[in-house]
């Protein structure tokens, strides 16, 4: 029989998020958000993130990616670029992105515009890879149909000896995205379901416009 989640509920008590804490850029607060997450025993893989892509056939699709940089500009990823994330991005750019870290009660989701990383940048994150994923990069054609799990690890075997003591390139088909923000929103739970929501909006004369969101 099927679990029942009617009375599954949580109150959400241990951070207030209000506007007059609220920085004029985004970023910044994403960084001291990110950094407290990162600091916090309780959080695992604080770079993980959500990316929601509208594919070919119409559909969104979600998956969890892991967030590499942010700078002031965005954030920064890495992907076969033939992957079905990589063509979906291809014919549409419009991206979400989203943060979730229930052991602080945080969620944040970021509305952007993706654009490919210049090649020398992808050549030097591509550089610090183990050389293990170097070589996965180049053995597994992502999002492809293959016969079976064998046939992932007898490519690899191959690539390793062909590359054994030699550079492993960059393949061209593999690379960073970096999502510029058009809007990021801060979830803090709060309790009795009134959460705090604030969301900058990305401006024309690029200024960010902060509104409080109902819950």
């Amino acid at each position: 029989m099927p679990k029942d989640l009617s009375n599954y509920r949580k109150s959400y008590e241990k951070e207030e998020l209000l506007e007059n804490n609220c920085p004029e850029n985004p970023m910044e607060l994403f960084q001291t958000w990110f950094r407290k997450a990162d600091e916090s025993d309780a959080v695992e893989e604080t770079n993980a993130m959500n990316i929601a892509t509208i594919g070919k056939d119409g559909f969104p699709k979600n998956r969890v990616v892991l967030l590499k940089k942010f700078t002031w500009e965005g954030f920064i990823f890495y992907t076969n670029y033939n992957s079905e994330k990589g063509t979906a991005i291809a014919e549409n750019n419009n991206i979400c992105l989203s943060f979730f870290w229930p052991s602080l009660e945080q969620q944040i989701i970021i509305k952007g515009k993706a654009e490919k990383q210049p090649e020398n940048l992808s050549d030097g994150y591509f550089e610090t890879r183990p050389e293990g994923s170097k070589l996965g990069a180049w053995a597994s054609n992502q999002s492809s149909v293959v016969p079976s799990r064998k046939a992932l690890e007898e490519n690899l075997a191959s690539l390793e000896k062909e590359y054994k003591n030699k550079e492993i390139p960059r393949p061209a088909h593999w690379g960073g995205y970096l999502v510029k923000p058009l809007s990021v929103e801060f979830w803090q739970g709060r309790p009795n379901r009134l959460h705090d929501r604030i969301r900058y909006t990305l401006q024309e004369d690029f200024s960010w416009k902060l509104e409080r969101l109902a819950p």
